[in-house]
Order: C-alpha cells, then sequence, then structure tokens
C-alpha cells in the first residue's frame, strides 16, 4: 500500500519540491541583494531629534554595556530614555549610576502592568509617552551598537524616504543551541517574503520588523494608534510594521549587521522559549494554519534531507531531484549566514533548524491552548 501510495504521488512531489527549493533559492538571492542595494552608509550626523527608547526588564548583566554603546554616538541630537519595567535585580541601580553622569539619559520606573497589556509593548508605550524626538528608536537593553548606529537610522529614513526601518542585525551565537534556533527568525525575510514587493505593494504581510531595532517617525507612530495597536501581541514588532503599513506608509526592511549586535538569548531552552512564544500568535492563534503549516514544514523543508539518503540506498530514478533540492536549501541558509557575517557552515544545519521549527511551533500551540502561556522575563504572556 505504501510502495503504491510512494508511486503514485513521486510523479508530482518531486517535481513540486524542486519548484519550491528553486523559488526559495532565487528569492534568497533576490532578498540579499535588496537588502543591500538600499541600506544606505551613515552620512546625516545631526538633525532631527532623535528619542532612543530603551525597554529594561531584570537586565542587570547587559543594560550598562548598551547604554554606554548609545552614549558614544557620532549623531548629535538625541537622547536616550530607559524603563526599569519593574526588574526584580540592580537594573533600575545601574541605571540610575550611568543616568547621573550624562543628562542625554534619562530613567524611569515602570508601572504595574494592566490585566490588558503584555509587559514590552506597555513598557514602550511609558517611554513613548515621555519622548520628545521625532523620531523613535526602538531597541533591546541586550543590544551593542557602533557609534554610528542611530546616525545610520536617521540616514536611511531620511534617505529612502521611509516611515519605519527595521531589519537584520549581527547575531551573536555561543551555544549549537542557540544556531539551531535563532536563525529560524531569518527565514521569512531571508527566502520566503519577496521584499521588493514591499516597495512596491500595498500589502500589509510585505512588512517585517525585527524588535532589536525599529526606526520609526514620531507623527507616523502616533497615527497609528501608538502602542494601544498591539498591546496583547507578544509579536509587537510585525504587528507594529504591519499597522503603520496598512495604513498607507512606506517600511523597509534592510541589513544594519554592521551597526547593531546582540546576544539574543542564552542557551537552547531560553532561545525556544523566546521565539516559540512568538510562533503561534504570528499566525493569528489559528490552529488550522498551524497545524497545516506544521505538515508543509516536515514534508517539504525537513524530509527532503532524509529522503535523499533513502533515494541513493534505493538507487531510486528521483535521486537528482531530490539532490538538487538539497544543494539549492543548503546554497540558500549559507548565503544568509554569509550575508550576516556569520559562520558559512551553519547552512548545513538547515535539517535541525527545521525541526526544531516543528517543535517549537508545538510546543507554543499547546502553551497557548492549554492556558498555561509563556513565562518571560519573569511574567506570564500568551
Amino acid at each position: 500500500m505504501l510502495e503504491l501510495l510512494y508511486t503514485t504521488l513521486s510523479p508530482y512531489y518531486y517535481p513540486t519540491l524542486i519548484v519550491v527549493a528553486s523559488y526559495f533559492f532565487v528569492l534568497s538571492l533576490a532578498n540579499h541583494y535588496e537588502m543591500w542595494r538600499f541600506t544606505l552608509a551613515s552620512e546625516i550626523f545631526d538633525g532631527p531629534k532623535v528619542s532612543v527608547l530603551v525597554p529594561a526588564r531584570n537586565e542587570e548583566q547587559n543594560i550598562e554595556r548598551c547604554v554606554n554603546s548609545l552614549r558614544n554616538q557620532v549623531y548629535k541630537n538625541y537622547e536616550i530614555l530607559v524603563l526599569d519595567d519593574n526588574s526584580t535585580d540592580n537594573t533600575l541601580g545601574i541605571i540610575n549610576r550611568i543616568a547621573a553622569s550624562d543628562s542625554r539619559v534619562r530613567v524611569f520606573s515602570g508601572k504595574t502592568l494592566p490585566e490588558d497589556w503584555y509587559g514590552k509593548p506597555f513598557a514602550l508605550h511609558q517611554l513613548t509617552q515621555q519622548a520628545q524626538g521625532e523620531i523613535f528608536v526602538f531597541t533591546d537593553a541586550d543590544t551593542i551598537h557602533t557609534p554610528t548606529s542611530i546616525a545610520w537610522a536617521v540616514t536611511n529614513l531620511e534617505g529612502l524616504k521611509a516611515d519605519l526601518v527595521s531589519g537584520y542585525i549581527g547575531q551573536i551565537f555561543l551555544t549549537f543551541g542557540e544556531v539551531v534556533t535563532v536563525p529560524l527568525m531569518f527565514f521569512l525575510t531571508g527566502f520566503a517574503i519577496p521584499l521588493f514587493m514591499n516597495r512596491f505593494s500595498k500589502a500589509n504581510w510585505f512588512s517585517a520588523a525585527i524588535g532589536q531595532f525599529i526606526v520609526v517617525r514620531r507623527s507616523v507612530f502616533e497615527a497609528i494608534g501608538g502602542c494601544e495597536a498591539f498591546k496583547k501581541k507578544t509579536s509587537e514588532d510585525i504587528y507594529m510594521s504591519r499597522y503603520i503599513k496598512s495604513k498607507g506608509y512606506n517600511t523597509r526592511f534592510l541589513n544594519i549587521t554592521e551597526h547593531v549586535k546582540c546576544r539574543m538569548y542564552k542557551g537552547y531552552r531560553q532561545a525556544v522559549e523566546g521565539i516559540g512564544k512568538n510562533i503561534f500568535d504570528f499566525l493569528g492563534k489559528s490552529s488550522i494554519l498551524l497545524f497545516f503549516l506544521m505538515i508543509v514544514v516536515f514534508f517539504f523543508l525537513f524530509f527532503p534531507f532524509p529522503l535523499l539518503f533513502l533515494n541513493i540506498a534505493t538507487s531510486s530514478p528521483w535521486m537528482i531531484h531530490i539532490l538538487i533540492v538539497v544543494v539549492l536549501y543548503t546554497l540558500c541558509w549559507l548565503f544568509m549566514f554569509l550575508g550576516q557575517r556569520l559562520n558559512w557552515w551553519y547552512g548545513f544545519l538547515w535539517p535541525l533548524m527545521f525541526l526544531n521549527l516543528i517543535y517549537m511551533a508545538a510546543w507554543s500551540w499547546f502553551r497557548t491552548i492549554s492556558g498555561r502561556g509563556f513565562l518571560w522575563k519573569e511574567r506570564k504572556v500568551g
């Protein structure tokens, strides 16, 4: 029975794999070119006032390094606002010490989290209420900025006549678990969504952002209702860019690897929890859509790798087809890691990444529908 099913489906399955792999390969090259072509070098060093907004909750290990890197900027007209989001460690004490020696740094203590908000959106909301700048730069407390990061933000916002700019910052991986988990966030914007369409189409699902570094015009941000628009979203960065795009504004996704870096998560478990909590939310909490995508990921993204060895062992007539698919997938990831200035050999780990994605999707679904939610920064979300 299985042999009959295999014989019947093979003439359709293998050519479909070729089409999917070719799409990913061509798009990976196109997206790489798109980001590098339109990413401008830092040229504006003075201009509109910029408010750099940093939410910080239990970040005593990161906050001093982050704020000090932001203090050392070549751009002249900016302020740094840091919100201590009810930390239980020494985050507030560290920020206060820095602020005492630099008038550009302003510190705020977060209010009690309302029931109808998630933690990070509410922290961002409080920061935007205190900001004085015409341009907002949202960045995380675990990021490290080169002296040109704010100049880069203003240059690209103004030079591209954009209303929101985000993109890939430089990622730092110190464990194997991080390598097979964190790069999954590259998948959609790397070789699934055609980024060039964002310049021509009004459809908001071509728009993307990564919360580690988002630059947005204050007037535009307020026009969408501010953080109220995504106050109960775990993937607030994606929803912010999509809401802004849906209102007819111009959003761009670029390469920021030379200006901002971050070790996003420390170890496998933290990476799974950090990225996994966003998966089901990103899909609108649709179980049908989630399970459909899990099936697609398994049969069209992961399964070609073990299938290659099965085809070799059985001398299958489809061996060349599946070999082409595996080579194209590998090249997609190699180009992605090279473009991010990461170790090229990470590109050979894509089967583990996709298998890990299936696990995280199932985990995200279970934690949500069971009501357990996710514990993040000692708070329950989802």
